[in-house]
């Protein structure tokens, strides 16, 4: 059976290391087809790629400014991609050989590549992928996130066909509405379909829990003040259009308007983060 020719999308943030990235696509081309159809110099760019280009492979460089490589693998699994490509790390330190498997890349070169080196990874993808749909491999890199320690900067958003990276460090509060979690900058609203419980569970020494339905993130709580919620008290037969009010305490969060309920059991922890 005749090779296809496989796309690849090379993301490393130094010019010279795509530039001979390239020169060793073109040494192999007679014996491993393969077309480089687009190069990036950040994750954010990479991201924004996959959707115009859709690669069949990713040579992705680990360390990089901004964001690293593995948490861009990270942020590639959880995104609905019309195609998801074969991820190949390439970088010039073995210690991140470990992370790069648990999120299920299909080979680690380390720097300088060896033309052969790349030759024999292009061709065990060409095979993998003869064998497993697109969507077996997102399914084990889907997988593969709940068993390792997530280090992630961002939180990945699909606006318009792109991914948009909001840091984590620019997020206000969170908060579930309906099937979606909204993430609050000081500029402007996201939407999200991860659930607060998994976001408290990996960034919890970021975010507090200010109520069942909203987490706030630490270093944006300014004061607490009281306040007065009135309830529909209609179930009640001798208060039948009655509303009733209730008082409690809400968090003041930084560069906002928006007021956040404190629940009775979070009230002692939020308490303690104002004193």
């Amino acid at each position: 059976m005749p090779m296809t020719s496989l796309r690849i999308l090379i993301v490393d943030d130094e010019a010279p290391a795509r530039e001979r990235m390239k020169t060793l696509l073109s040494d192999i081309q007679d014996s491993c087809p393969c077309e480089l159809i687009v190069e990036a110099a950040d994750g954010q760019t990479a991201l924004d790629l996959l959707f115009e280009k859709q690669p069949d492979i990713l040579l992705l460089d680990v360390q990089m400014p901004g964001m690293t490589g593995i948490e861009l693998a990270q942020h590639i699994a959880t995104v609905d991609l019309p195609r998801h490509p074969s991820i190949v790390f390439v970088t010039a330190y073995d210690e991140y050989a470990l992370q790069a498997f648990e999120v299920h890349a299909m080979d680690y070169l380390l720097k300088p590549v060896r033309a052969s080196r790349l030759h024999e990874a292009i061709l065990r993808i060409q095979a993998f992928r003869q064998q497993n749909s697109s969507q077996f491999q997102q399914d084990k890199l889907l997988d593969s996130l709940k068993t390792i320690p997530k280090i992630r900067q961002n939180f990945s958003v699909l606006e318009k066909n792109r991914v948009l990276l909001i840091p984590v460090r620019e997020v206000l509060f969170l908060k579930a509405e309906q099937k979606y979690v909204t993430i609050q900058t000081r500029s402007r609203a996201h939407l999200t379909e991860e659930s607060l419980v998994s976001i408290e569970s990996e960034l919890g020494d970021v975010f507090v829990r200010a109520h069942r339905n909203a987490l706030v993130a630490r270093d944006a709580i300014v004061g607490v003040e009281k306040a007065t919620v009135f309830t529909d008290a209609a179930h009640d037969s001798d208060k039948h259009d009655a509303e009733r009010g209730l008082e409690t305490w809400q968090v003041i969060v930084r560069d906002t308007n928006e007021r956040l309920p404190i629940s009775r059991r979070q009230w002692p922890i939020i308490k303690a983060l104002v004193r």
